[in-house]
């Protein structure tokens, strides 16, 4: 404070005095001086009134931010060691994977075997029941077949068997056969 008082004293010497020579007087230059000791006096006591409390805060700011800083850093290097220590431990963390991996592989392989006998099964099985129902609906057809066949050959042979006579033959026992039934009802 009383450097900075001494600074601007001199600076104010160095800037009124004059060169040396065989000038007048200024008048005036007494009234300069006390003039110039007021300002400094008055500048003086603000700065040394208002500077403590600003130098004060400041380097509380600046104190305030070196703390953080430091705290920065120190959280920066606990990253830092553990980002190394991981690393270090990054290559058997792979392996631990790639066993995982090799093993669930294996895993899902067995499933999807077992899965896959069991479709085949159910395939199977669905196929077996396809072909049993194939094979009753195609004999009932051969028999159905069959029993067209035989009635068309009995039909047929009927055919040739009866003449017309032997046609009124039956009809008329077919009539007779009425009567007989008509009576005994």
């Amino acid at each position: 404070m009383r450097r900075a008082i001494l600074l601007l004293a001199m600076s104010a010497c160095l800037a009124f005095a004059q060169e040396g020579g065989a000038a007048e007087p200024d008048p005036m230059l007494k009234w300069k001086w006390i003039n110039f000791a007021i300002l400094v006096g008055v500048l003086g006591y603000l700065i040394g009134k208002k500077a403590p409390a600003f130098f004060q805060g400041r380097s509380a700011d600046i104190q305030r931010d070196i703390r953080e800083a430091t705290r920065q850093r120190d959280e920066a290097e606990q990253r830092a060691a553990e980002m190394d220590r991981r690393m270090a431990t990054l290559g058997d963390e792979i392996e631990q994977l790639r066993r995982g991996a090799k093993e669930h592989m294996a895993h899902e392989g067995e499933r999807i075997r077992q899965e896959t006998a069991q479709q085949i099964a159910r395939v199977q099985h669905s196929a077996e029941q396809d072909i049993s129902a194939a094979a009753k609906h195609a004999t009932q057809e051969l028999k159905a077949y069959s029993a067209s066949l035989a009635i068309d050959l009995a039909e047929q042979r009927i055919r040739l068997r009866i003449t017309g006579e032997t046609q009124n033959n039956l009809v008329d026992r077919f009539v007779g056969g009425l009567g007989v039934k008509e009576g005994r009802n």
